[in-house]
């Protein structure tokens, strides 16, 4: 039988291939990524992912309003972009980790589409500058890939960014690392050509983190340059790209406009804000059961042609708040459920730099439900379940940190705090030069001192062994050792 893994990477491809080319092989290869996930795990296990279970308790609330909602046709085209609740999270935590080969294979593959999908949707602009430059004028963008979507277009290339920059210790080999370099660059140009906001902030907001970040974990403060990097950018791109000049004076335009109390319905964000006022008095209304998933469209309708009777049907929203949303549709309760949902993996945050990754793409995807209802279309169910499942997968699991102790050729090394990594075999995450000598921490709790090209001694928890994948710099040289470390000892200060 095929590798779970080489099953799993090959669904993972297809979902970015059917993300951007085609709706029907997205679906099916979702569920063929679950089903391989979970083919040999008993049901049983299923029930011990709270997570799991919390996400089917609001998923299971669209399904319950089936009873008081009058289009049930509406209804099902909502509780089936809710689909995948039922297998990605449980197929990413069944999932077997990824070799250091598949993680290379699976991030150079995804800079492959990702950038052929940014030249195709460019190829447009240097086609007809003029005419697109226009249409920025009024808020038009760019042709994308996924078609008519350039939100979770540019959504998923920052987030694949953010992924490049935690990958990239593992991305080893010259070769690879020019590539992904080069395709990062290319992706970050891509997202001030097409100037959404979406994919603009999200990489902003990461940059000024990690830069944030980076200063505190080195303590040097030349990593707060990246702060000074974001308006820098900005004005370049101002000078360089018309698109994203145009789409700045549109912002300025709508701040006047919204000043002078604009309620047309034809500038997007003060539409926003209308479908959140029309959102409120919905809910006040029918606050336990909300009106039904199925006329959630019906309801906002008739409260626009009440209240807002000028705005086109274009303009009429649904609540731009996925919060909001389900408060519309299913009710407060569920909105309740749907919130801890969102909020409860911050519960496994821990002072590493996995936990820093996955705080800051679940802050920009919290961002991204607070101004869109993502979850009520596919892509965005896609998009939003698939960067937080795999930044998520990262994190250690609860008991695998240490204050480890070791001694070596008679030196004292200071304590180093390990947190696993997770992946057998991937390039150990955290190295120390101390006393001329290196402390590599492996994927399972192993430690290999070493000093030069020679290891001196391994170290890993009782009765288990430690693959690694051994780099060292020697110069401006990177030599490469694979080897096996069998247990001696381990000094267990404190376990969290």
């Amino acid at each position: 039988m095929i590798d779970k893994s080489r099953i799993a990477l090959i669904c993972i491809l297809g979902m970015f291939a059917g993300f951007l080319a085609s709706r029907a092989l997205l679906s099916i290869s979702m569920f063929v990524f679950g089903v391989n996930a979970i083919r040999d795990v008993p049901p049983r296990q299923w029930l011990r992912q709270r997570w799991w279970l919390l996400g089917l308790c609001w998923v299971a609330m669209y399904a319950v309003s089936w009873l008081w909602s009058e289009d049930k046709g509406t209804w099902s085209n909502h509780l089936q972009t809710k689909l995948p609740f039922l297998l990605l999270p449980l197929a990413f935590a069944y999932q077997p980790r990824f070799s250091a080969q598949q993680m290379r294979l699976l991030t150079v593959s995804l800079a492959v589409m990702l950038v052929g999908a940014a030249f195709y949707s460019v190829s447009f602009f240097l086609i007809d500058p003029e005419f697109y430059t226009h249409e920025y004028h009024v808020a038009h963008m760019l042709p994308t890939l996924p078609k008519k979507d350039h939100i979770r277009c540019s959504l998923s290339m920052a987030l694949f960014v953010i992924w490049c920059v935690y990958a990239w210790p593992q991305l080893t080999g010259r070769g690879i690392r020019w590539f992904v370099g080069v395709s990062v660059a290319v992706l970050v140009t891509y997202l001030h050509v097409l100037a959404a906001k979406s994919g603009l902030i999200s990489f902003y907001m990461f940059l000024a983190a990690y830069g944030v970040y980076m200063a505190i974990a080195r303590r040097k403060l030349v990593w707060l340059l990246l702060i000074v990097a974001i308006p820098a950018t900005g004005v370049a791109a101002m000078w360089l790209m018309p698109t994203f000049r145009e789409r700045v004076h549109f912002i300025d335009y709508t701040v006047y406009m919204a000043k002078r109390g604009d309620i047309s319905g034809k500038i997007g964000d003060i539409a926003r804000v209308i479908s959140y006022k029309l959102a409120f008095m919905s809910i006040s209304d029918h606050p336990w059961t909300g009106v039904g998933t199925g006329d959630m469209k019906h309801e906002m309708d008739t409260l626009y042609a009440t209240h807002y009777p000028q705005i086109p049907e274009n303009g009429k929203l649904l609540p731009h708040n996925q919060a909001l949303t389900i408060a519309v549709g299913c009710g407060i309760p569920a909105m309740l459920l749907f919130v801890v949902w969102v909020c409860a993996p911050l519960a496994r945050l821990r002072r590493n730099r996995q936990s820093f990754f996955f705080f800051i793409v679940w802050l920009i995807l919290l961002l991204q439900l607070m101004i869109e209802p993502v979850l009520e279309v596919q892509f965005g169910v896609f998009v939003y379940l698939f960067f937080l499942l795999l930044f998520m997968q990262e994190l250690p699991e609860k008991g695998t940190s240490a204050m480890i102790y070791a001694r070596c050729c008679n030196e004292s090394l200071r304590y180093f705090k390990y947190f696993s990594y997770q992946h057998i075999g991937l390039v150990c995450h955290r190295a120390q030069i101390l006393h001329k000598h290196t402390i590599f921490v492996g994927s399972d709790g192993g430690v290999v001192i070493t000093k030069g090209r020679q290891s001196l001694k391994g170290i890993a928890p009782p009765g288990s062994q430690s693959c690694f994948a051994l780099y060292l710099s020697i110069g401006f040289r990177l030599a490469q050792f694979q080897f096996w470390a069998v247990v001696h000892s381990i000094v267990v200060v404190e376990r969290q």
